[in-house]
């Protein structure tokens, strides 16, 4: 395969990892440059939360997206989008730990039982963990079944980093509680009886679409 059919047969797969690394590109050069404000370390900690909750949700819209339209590639990026949720989440953790509380873990201590943003906040993280680590096809053959239990954990983390963000924000949450409901929206699709009248109606979709490509002579034999 040439590097030209190569690039055409993953160009979703590609475009998927330009989108997610863009951001930390832009941060890093944000960085380098000076451009973060007057108060880098929240700058960072801001940005990467932003990041983390975007990707994950687009992670979660995967499965939404191929119910409704059958496109199979938004299933393949699920994986991919998630990890990278996860690299963000991680990023906003060590720049909250390492940078803003230079790993002081009495203080880190006395934050996370003083805010309830910051318990919603680990709480979610400790969820993701095992949730990357266990992402590999060579977890999914070990933990058979129980794998797809366990990933189903995602929905609760989800909930946990939409309640981190309300109570970060405090004041205006009109943005937060935005995504929230595009969170909720995303969970209902997958709701059985939900999730069976997309199937079905798209099911009836290429039917349609089909009979009106078949040629006459075919129709009528």
């Amino acid at each position: 395969m040439n590097a030209k059919s190569f690039f055409q047969n993953n160009l979703f797969r590609i475009s998927v990892h330009l989108f997610s690394l863009l951001p930390l590109a832009i941060l890093l050069w944000n960085g380098l440059q000076g451009n973060l404000g007057g108060d880098p370390v929240q700058a960072i900690i801001a940005q990467t939360g932003r990041v983390a909750m975007i990707i994950l949700l687009l992670s979660l819209a995967a499965t939404p997206v191929y119910i409704i339209t059958g496109f199979k590639g938004a299933r393949k990026a699920r994986k991919a989008l998630g990890l990278y949720a996860f690299l963000y989440v991680s990023l906003h953790v060590f720049a909250y730990a390492g940078l803003d509380y230079g790993w002081d873990l009495y203080l880190i201590g006395l934050d996370i039982l003083d805010r309830r943003a910051a318990q919603a906040g680990l709480a979610a993280f400790l969820i993701f963990v095992p949730l990357a680590v266990t992402s590999t096809k060579g977890w999914q053959r070990r933990l058979k079944k129980n794998w797809v239990r366990l990933h189903k954990f995602v929905y609760a983390a989800g909930v946990l980093v939409m309640l981190h963000y309300i109570w970060v924000q405090k004041a205006d949450i009109r943005e937060p509680l935005a995504w929230t409901f595009l969170l909720a929206l995303l969970l209902a699709v997958r709701i059985p009886a939900i999730r069976r009248w997309f199937t079905d109606h798209r099911s009836r979709r290429q039917a349609a679409k089909r009979a009106r490509t078949m040629p006459v002579e075919t129709i009528g034999a």
